[in-house]
């Protein structure tokens, strides 16, 4: 299995790094057939896209995405999808004093340790601007979900500004209506002043996204290995500063006992409570799924720091470039979009397996 793909009956490859010319992306196993909204893909693109507001990364890039294959009169033909996403707005300079130099908790010393040489322009493949191309395939694979499949994720935490961990307070037409993506205003109000704070001391700051999905069928996620939270434990903690996940109850649960915790099954096979995330056993039950991604800090900041350059040598580093000092409001389109390649992989291999 290559390092740079996802999925099994939906397959993702990716390649290119942040100063390159392009990112490009294979998605093969799409169905025939299904009448592609490019729309969809674009808007979803703009929700990623760098430069957006304030409080997000000064580069501009127009993040459109141009299909090579795979598509024939606006519908899928169940050949590879091809993907590309021009690289226009790189300042490869800014990035010239890290040459010789490890920025702390970055990429940089463990890709040289690896590879014998990196690509230090702008972190290289190691980069967030790799995701832009796991949005528009995420684009794509919600297309694939059954009608009736919804996937929102917001923002839930920002430093120590947190939400209520119970998704159902809160009104997700609210999410996008402010730069956070949070869904309350007054929280999102205090996260945008405190993410400020960050970038006008040349800092940042980490967070917590909330991915909620509604209406997912009975059956997805397979036994043992392919647990359904197994696997969408491993898409999201592929997204660069990922650190933490949890689904249901998480790391709460561990307090509860199980008299407390148990999920009572109701009329229909619903439940009285939701404590598993919508999942038992590996296996979706047709309840709500939800989980929280802890994100941390972002490691380029503009304060100087000591470290080391590639001779091991001491020395002081203050990064340039252009950065975002909190990762959590982009990051929230890429956490649908895993969440929306994972379920669609899941989809597809149900499918197959459903006696005829």
């Amino acid at each position: 299995m290559s390092a740079n793909s996802i999925g099994e009956h939906l397959r993702l490859t990716t390649c290119g790094e942040s100063h390159g010319e392009a990112l490009s992306g294979i998605l093969d196993g799409v169905p025939a057939g299904i009448e592609l909204d490019l729309t969809l893909v674009r808007n979803e693109m703009a929700r990623r896209r760098p430069g957006q507001s304030a409080i997000s990364t000064p580069r501009k890039e127009k993040d459109e995405v141009r299909i090579i294959s795979g598509v024939f009169e606006g519908r899928t033909t169940g050949t590879p999808i091809g993907m590309i996403i021009e690289n226009e707005d790189h300042h490869s300079a800014d990035y010239s004093e890290i040459a010789r130099k490890f920025r702390p908790s970055h990429a940089d010393f463990t890709y040289t340790s690896k590879y014998g040489l990196r690509d230090y322009r702008g972190g290289g493949r190691s980069s967030a601007r790799e995701t832009a191309v796991r949005v528009a395939a995420g684009a794509i694979a919600r297309q694939i979900l059954p009608a009736g499949v919804e996937i929102k994720a917001y923002v839930s935490s920002v430093g120590g500004i947190s939400l209520d961990t119970d998704y159902t307070l809160y009104d997700f037409s609210q999410i996008e209506t402010n730069d956070v993506r949070c869904p309350d205003a007054v929280k999102a109000t205090a996260m945008k002043a405190l993410i400020e704070e960050c970038r006008a001391g040349g800092d940042s700051v980490g967070g917590v996204v909330t991915c909620v999905i509604k209406g997912v069928p009975v059956g997805l996620g397979e036994p043992i290995f392919d647990r359904l939270e197994a696997r969408l434990a491993a898409a999201m903690m592929s997204i660069p500063a990922s650190k933490g996940f949890e689904v249901g109850s998480g790391f709460a649960g561990s307090v509860m006992r199980g008299s407390e915790h148990n999920d009572i099954f109701v009329e229909g096979g619903r439940t009285a409570t939701n404590r598993s995330g919508g999942i038992q056993g590996g296996i979706s039950n047709g309840m709500d799924i939800y989980f929280r991604v802890a994100f941390k800090a972002v490691a380029t900041i503009m304060k100087e720091q000591e470290t080391i350059d590639v001779d091991g040598r001491k020395t002081t580093l203050k990064a340039r470039g252009r950065h975002d000092p909190c990762v959590v409001p982009r990051a929230v389109p890429v956490v649908e979009a895993m969440t929306a390649l994972t379920l669609a992989d899941f989809y597809l291999m149900d499918r197959m397996t459903k006696i005829k």
